[in-house]
């Protein structure tokens, strides 16, 4: 197998990083997951919110910057993509670009560091009432596999049931997972909060929100309906203004959710700035693991 979406997802993390920016995200995943052992590994440059416990006092002094120690984990990891699916996912997000392709690059950059720290990557998803599921693995090739498989899927799919996604891995999963809940406005909404109480009791989750295009201007595409909507709908001000605030109650009520649950989240719009979120998200996961 070619393995066409790794390296494009490859690619996409050199263009939008240097040097630095790299050291940091690969530091930000390790350290999200990284248990305390005594197995050291390298030194790196000191983040706001790192462990002072941490710091390498005397490296520090001879580099004249604020180190802190690595350590290796004491085992590999498990991560859990779990995406969303529905033609809902074919329309496109607030920066014009499609939701699926958006949700496939974050969702592999997530994959790609795991494979580069030696960590098990699996995913699932439901697909038209039927749980796609690829087991967890450690080869570029499974994660190609299911990332292409998800695409040709998005578009066939008609519907989709998160709940039942999560059910599905709530059920047959006993191990402890990390798992990353790749969705959208309305996914994140139609997840029972008693689900929540439930998943993070067995396993560490993450959601990551696909942003919606606003249902504004000349070419809003209404997906369900396979037709683009009248120009006096989505120019009306009344509509475009009630649109508004119904998205913005969903978006509060999905963060109150989450926060209640202390569930990290993150919202993205275009593969541009995937990089820079996921490190935000990674970093906020670990800072918030520390303090509980």
């Amino acid at each position: 197998m070619i393995l066409d979406y790794v390296t494009r997802i490859k690619a996409n993390i050199s263009i939008h990083t240097n040097l630095k920016a790299t050291s940091i995200l690969d530091g930000s995943y390790k350290s999200v997951f990284m248990g305390r052992s005594l197995n050291f590994e390298d030194l790196r440059e000191y983040i706001p919110g790192d462990n002072i416990r941490d710091i390498d006092w005397k490296a520090s002094s001879r580099s004249r910057m604020l180190l802190v120690k690595r350590y290796i984990a004491e085992k590999k990891h498990n991560i859990m993509i779990v995406f969303d699916n529905g033609a809902k996912m074919t329309a496109d997000t607030d920066k014009g670009e499609t939701k699926k392709d958006v949700a496939i690059f974050a969702a592999g950059t997530i994959a790609y560091l795991a494979y580069s720290n030696g960590d098990f990557v699996g995913c699932l998803y439901n697909h038209d009432s039927k749980i796609r599921f690829f087991p967890l693995r450690t080869r570029l090739y499974d994660i190609e596999n299911f990332l292409s498989k998800y695409d040709s899927d998005v578009q066939t799919s008609k519907t989709s049931d998160l709940n039942k996604s999560l059910e599905y891995l709530l059920k047959h999963f006993r191990r402890k997972m990390v798992v990353f809940v790749v969705t959208d406005m309305k996914g994140t909404a139609s997840v029972s909060e008693q689900l929540l109480k439930k998943l993070i009791c067995q396993h560490d989750i993450i959601f990551i929100n696909i942003n919606d295009a606003d249902l504004t201007g000349d070419h809003a595409f209404k997906v369900d309906k396979n037709r683009y909507l009248p120009r006096f709908v989505t120019m009306d001000k009344k509509l475009v203004k009630l649109e508004k605030e119904m998205k913005e109650k969903i978006k509060t009520d999905n963060e109150r959710k989450l926060m209640h649950n202390a569930i990290i989240s993150t919202d993205i719009s275009t593969k541009e700035n995937i990089v820079l979120k996921i490190t935000e998200l990674l970093e906020r996961h670990r800072y918030a693991n520390n303090n509980r």
